[in-house]
């Protein structure tokens, strides 16, 4: 099984607001030279944490078969989501403790059935703290949400 290296950020300008998206995937075939992907794009009037979710969809989505991936985030929201809270959110019909709906239902179903299809290896990683790929995905996202705002 291939195992790929992913990094992804969200950016928003203004919660709501005009946001971006991007990831950084990295496949290395033993004694192959690396592959790298970097994929990006935005939306209008939207959140930051739509947005860091729809860089791991769009991530996972890039995939053409099931691999073992090491996936870095620099949102809790999104680790956290994923490995902690949504099968809770699941059994209680995507409602939350206090009978609220779950924000972004429609992103999370959609990462759940992409994270079903590979072995994904959640990785936390501080934000604006000189990590290299973490600070690419940054500026790609928020060139991503000034593109729509100048757009806007």
């Amino acid at each position: 099984m291939k195992k790929v290296t992913i990094h992804t950020d969200g950016s928003c300008l203004g919660n709501p607001g005009p946001g971006g998206w991007a990831a950084i995937l990295e496949y290395c075939p033993k004694g192959g030279t690396p592959f790298v992907k970097k994929i990006s794009g935005g939306e209008a009037g939207t959140t930051n944490n739509r947005m860091e979710l729809t860089a791991a969809i769009m991530a996972l989505s890039a995939l053409k078969e099931k691999c073992q991936i090491d996936l870095s985030t620099d949102s809790t929201y999104l680790k956290d989501g994923i490995t902690r809270w949504v099968a809770g959110w699941i059994a209680k019909k995507w409602k939350l403790s206090d009978g609220k709906p779950v924000k972004n239902r429609d992103l999370w179903e959609r990462l759940v059935g992409l994270t079903n299809e590979h072995e994904v290896t959640w990785h936390w990683e501080k934000g604006h703290d000189g990590l290299e790929k973490n600070e690419e995905c940054d500026r790609m996202a928020r060139s991503e949400a000034e593109k729509i705002r100048k757009k806007g």
